[in-house]
């Protein structure tokens, strides 16, 4: 997909606050099934129930390769939503510290940029299922923003 026609489709995405099209571009978004709502300045990305996404069954609960996989997506899709640049970002790395077991439910997480310069964006990353203020993990996460 040419920049142009990249630029067009997160541009759209904003104004109608439909992210659909842009999460069908990112393979693994679509296969957890990731969805985005956008609440002024605010993302929140949302994690719907899923018995594929399960890792323990016996309490059930999600395994920890989904909370993270959703919550590194969110961040790398907060920052295409609002950085301006025609391009997906590059992880360079992910830290995540698991703080309760994530159960057999919606999951959600929100994103905050702490710093974005001209090649190096950091992000932060909270997931939580019942009250934002009971996270289920939380997570830090540098992406290279620059050109490929």
């Amino acid at each position: 997909m040419s920049p142009q026609n990249f630029n067009a489709l997160v541009q759209e995405a904003n104004e109608k606050n439909d992210y659909s099209a842009l999460l069908d571009l990112v393979p693994y978004a679509r296969l957890i099934g990731i969805e985005c709502l956008r609440l002024g300045d605010d993302m929140v990305f949302r994690l719907p129930t899923n018995a594929d996404n399960i890792g323990n069954p016996v309490l059930p609960a999600l395994h920890g390769g989904v909370i993270a996989g959703f919550m590194e997506h969110a961040a790398m899709l907060h920052l295409l939503m609002f950085m301006g640049t025609p391009h997906l970002p590059k992880i360079i790395d992910f830290s995540i510290d698991y703080l309760r077991a994530g159960h057999y439910r919606d999951t959600y997480a929100s994103c905050q940029v702490w710093r974005q310069g001209r090649r190096v964006a950091n992000v932060s990353i909270t997931a939580w299922q019942t009250t934002q203020t009971e996270p289920i993990a939380t997570a830090r996460a540098h992406f290279k923003v620059d050109e490929p």
